[in-house]
């Protein structure tokens, strides 16, 4: 029986996956000459191997068995994606990859589905610590924020383990940073891309500032002083001279961020990176490594977008718009890591560092009939989005016996999120006879909510994460093992959001028709008096906190030979806490809170019935807490998906209970075929639900609904082909087929009675609401696809680096949010997406190289986010993605 896996041994041992040899050589560039990273197989079986052993008395020749396949191995059902797998994809950043796991499914945002629950179901960390989220809306953060250079392999454990958060409904996704290598290279890297419906097309932009390439504004942005001092100040807006409200409307930056400029060629998308590792011996048996990644990316991205909107689907009337918005998106990152390892005792420092920033121009034109009946609208758009996360931490290692390790475990994390500067502005023309409207041929913004509308808006998220652990394992025979463990987070954000809006009460009609930056001019503010309305509410500001204890304790035994057990419990302990800050004194100070108290047992039965051939029964408790955001009733605007969100403070913690049955046939050192089956019993799940107002803006909220179910199947298999009897030249000599295939059937269903009740942001007093009044019985759970097929094709040579993949992703339509009042439910259409990855290693000299070509979304599949009934469609979001191409080098030494 194999020593048990603490939960720091099983985080960190994912890195040495990409072949059975050194740490370094997982990190260092591979020799083109050499077998290809892709080729080694990132998983395998047991197997025996043969080791000579050179003596003075003679050769002694150990012939033994080892386990290197950590998805076989570990005590729970888990995946491994490793560097050579992440690789073969060619994906950019690591929510990409992760989609071509096993039952995950990854949403715009870079937020992963796993067995078709949402993203506050699935748990994110980095080295085995914890991640605070940038995004209001969240508090899991978003994968595709970590670029695939930074990381070194990913494991997806999908049954949950006493030593793993309490959050873990469907399961966690642990990311695992490049390793300390132990020998010294350098390697470059260049790239470029273009996409069909982006490169050189039609798009929009604006001036903003001259080192926005950069992703780092030159300070133009800051906020206002004497709007700073405002927000500090403890008086409304609403209460403040109209003297001052116009000097703060003067103080903005307005032609720079205002004016939205056409272009006739958007850029294409370009790319750099560098690795670099060295190592050194310390003392007598000590070794220190370091390891320093850099990148940045520049990607273009244009999406001519149909968003409609209706109170009644059948009659299709309602909301139409077609917008053209143009995202620019700039990603910096660096990583610097150190090792040290003195005989049996390991430390690992790591640091991270990850800015996205996301520069937008938008334009859009169309009708809205529950406003100026037949007149046109044209909203236009610009905004400035900063994401950033800087992470360090600490992990060591230590074993103070031959029977006794202690693990321990520290980091610090702050992420942020800044947008300042998101403006828009409102132009109307009301298309009537100019007999009756001098000017209703022409587009004009009277600033008045009516006839346009010009608004600013500054948001700021600031989060704080501490964390600690530590884990003391026992080995107390060879076929017992004990495990006792304590965790501690600690997570603190502050997030403000201030929309101030102009007002005119008699703007001139010339004057309406003047383009932003002129309409807003200190000239236009001071001759014609405008001034600023507070649409922020009375708590623009809130403070959040989650903090949790968390004790546990598990055995993990070979109780029988060929069965193996892993039992424990958690005890966790967690407040959370979403507070409105009273910034205008009011005396009332809106507090939210949920304290609770967990017991989640944990057990899984792992049956070795042949060589290779095992079976695993699991089951456990876990929890769900809502997010952040989702507990105040504070409206937030999603740009992606262009609709308010609005919170409830009424949700309280889902709770799941969770079991597997599962097969796995490891049928050589490189292929397998693996069939689970999973269901889960959900109790009071967190459920989005629509609501749209007489004039059709639309509105998404939070409710409990009473249960949930789902279950599913889940097939795996990997299989390998060699080619060399297909033909006696040397070109199939070393190549073989690669076959990787999963499908995942998922269905989910909420249970609703008569007498059910639930909770709405709305409610004030009284008795409950009847849920039916919000969900419908049977429905399936907000993003649960029905169907998930991921398929890899590929060629590869196992002599040296030369490898063809085509890869297939297909995901069923799934449920993106409740239909306003009881109508059909809105669903997004993900689709199929055929991509093609060559990898190629060149060798000049002494220096190795690897070209890549890429080709995405080849058959040029649409985004689809639409209601339907009676054969009417109603898009929310429809657009095209386009076709990409992109292309790579880079240059080890």
């Amino acid at each position: 029986m194999s020593k048990p896996l603490t939960l720091a041994r099983l985080f960190l041992i994912s890195t040495a996956l990409v072949a059975p040899a050194a740490i370094a050589q997982t990190d260092a560039p591979a020799d083109a000459t050499a077998p290809a990273d892709a080729a080694v197989p990132a998983e395998a079986a047991p197997q025996e191997e043969t080791v000579d052993v050179s003596t003075p008395g003679g050769d002694i020749i150990v012939t033994g068995r080892r386990t290197v396949n950590v998805s076989q191995s570990a005590p729970e059902v888990v995946n491994v994606l490793s560097a050579a797998d992440i690789k073969r994809t060619g994906e950019g950043d690591i929510a990409g990859s992760l989609q071509r796991v096993t039952g995950l499914s990854v949403a715009s945002g870079g937020y992963v589905y796993v067995r078709g629950l949402g993203d506050r179901y699935s748990l994110a960390l980095l080295n085995g610590l914890p991640l605070p989220s940038p995004e209001p809306l969240k508090r899991v953060v978003p994968l595709d924020l970590f670029p695939t250079s930074v990381i070194a392999s990913t494991l997806v454990q999908k049954s949950f383990s006493a030593n793993f958060p309490g959050e873990f409904g469907g399961g966690v996704i642990n990311l695992t940073t490049k390793a300390i290598p132990t020998e010294t290279y350098l390697e470059i890297g260049l790239g470029s891309s273009a996409n069909t419906e982006t490169s050189g097309q039609l798009g929009y932009t604006y001036y903003g500032s001259k080192s926005d390439w950069t992703g780092f504004d030159d300070s133009s942005r800051d906020v206002p002083p004497l709007l700073k001092q405002a927000m500090g100040g403890g008086v409304p807006f609403a209460n403040m001279e109209r003297a001052d409200l116009q000097g703060i409307a003067m103080q903005f930056l307005n032609s720079k961020t205002s004016v939205l400029q056409r272009t006739n060629s958007v850029p294409f998308n370009f790319s750099g990176s560098l690795n670099a590792g060295t190592a050194m011996d310390v003392g007598d048996d000590g070794r220190l490594g370091l390891i320093f990644t850099a990148g940045y990316s520049n990607k273009w991205r244009t999406r001519n977008n149909l968003q409609q909107a209706s109170l009644e689907v059948a009659d299709g009337a309602g909301k139409s718009f077609r917008q053209v918005n143009t995202d620019n998106q700039i990603t910096v990152n660096a990583l610097f890591g150190a090792g040290l390892e003195l005989g049996d005792q390991k430390l690992r420092w790591t640091n991270l560092y990850i800015r996205d920033t996301l520069k937008r121009g938008a334009l859009s034109v169309g009708q809205n009939i529950g406003a100026i009946d037949g007149a046109d609208y044209m909203h236009q758009n610009t905004a400035w989005y900063e994401r950033q996360l800087i992470d360090t931490q600490l992990v060591g290692e230590f074993k103070l016996t031959d029977a006794v390790s202690l693990d321990l475990r520290g980091s610090y994390a702050n992420s942020q999120r800044e947008a300042p500067y998101e403006r828009e502005f409102v132009y109307v023309r009301t298309n009537r006879d100019l007999d009756i409207d001098p000017v209703g041929d022409r587009f004009i913004n009277a600033l008045n909510r009516q006839r346009g509308d010009a608004s600013i808006t500054f948001s700021d998220l600031n989060e704080d994460l501490w964390s600690a652990g530590a884990d003391l394992s026992w080995k107390v025979t060879p076929e017992i093992g004990l495990t006792v463990g304590y965790a501690y987070n600690d997570t603190k954000r502050t997030s403000s959001r201030y929309e101030l809006h102009f007002d005119a009460t008699n703007l001139p009609v010339p004057v309406q028709q003047l383009r932003p930056d002129y309409l807003l001019s200190d000239a236009t503010i001071q001759l014609y008096d405008l001034t600023l309305l507070d649409f922020s509410g009375n708590y623009p500001v809130y403070d959040a906190a989650l903090r949790i204890h968390a004790g546990y304790g598990q055995v993990q035994a070979e109780v029988v030979p060929g069965v193996s057990l892993n039992a424990g419990v958690r005890y966790e302990k967690g407040t959370q806490s979403v507070t409105g800050v009273d910034v205008y004194n009011t005396g009332t100070t809106p507090f939210n809170e949920i304290k609770k108290e967990y017991w989640l047992p944990a057990v899984t039965l792992t049956v070795e019935a042949a060589r290779g051939l095992q079976f695993r029964l699991s089951g456990s408790k876990t929890v769900a807490r809502p997010q952040f955001r989702e507990l105040i009733a504070q409206p937030y605007v999603d740009v992606d998906a262009n609709r308010f969100y609005r919170g409830n403070p009424f949700l309280k913690d889902s709770q799941l209970w969770n079991a597997d049955i599962r097969a796995e046939w490891y049928m050589s050192r490189e292929e397998k075929l693996t069939a689970a089956a999973f269901y889960k019993k959900i109790d009071s799940p967190i459920e989005t639900y629509t609501s749209i107002n007489d004039k059709y803006d639309v509105t998404t909220s939070f409710a409990n609904a009473p249960q949930a179910t789902l279950y599913g199947l889940e097939v795996e298999a990997q299989k390998y082909f060699p080619l060399d009897t297909l033909s006696d030249t040397s070109f199939f000599a070393s190549r073989r087929a690669v076959l990787i295939a999963n499908y995942t059937y998922t269905q989910s269903k909420l249970k609703v009675g008569a007498g059910d009740t639930t909770t709405p942001y709305t409610y004030t007093i009284g008795d409950l609401p009847a849920a039916t009044d919000y969900f419908r019985d049977g429905a399936p759970l907000t993003g649960q696809s029905d169907h998930l097929v991921n398929l890899q094709i590929g060629l590869e040579d196992t002599d040296k680096l030369s490898q063809q993949t085509l890869l297939l992703t297909y995901a069923s339509d799934r449920v993106t949010s409740r239909g306003p009042n009881l109508q059909p439910d809105i669903k997004e259409r993900p689709g199929l997406t055929l991509d093609f990855v060559a990898r190629q290693g060149v060798k000049f000299g002494k220096t190795n190289a690897e070209f890549k070509l890429e080709a995405r979304n080849i058959t040029g599949r649409k985004f689809q986010e639409f209601q339907e009934e009676g054969g009417n469609r109603v898009y929310y979001n429809r657009y095209k993605l386009g076709t990409t191409i992109a292309g790579s080098v880079s240059v080890a030494f």
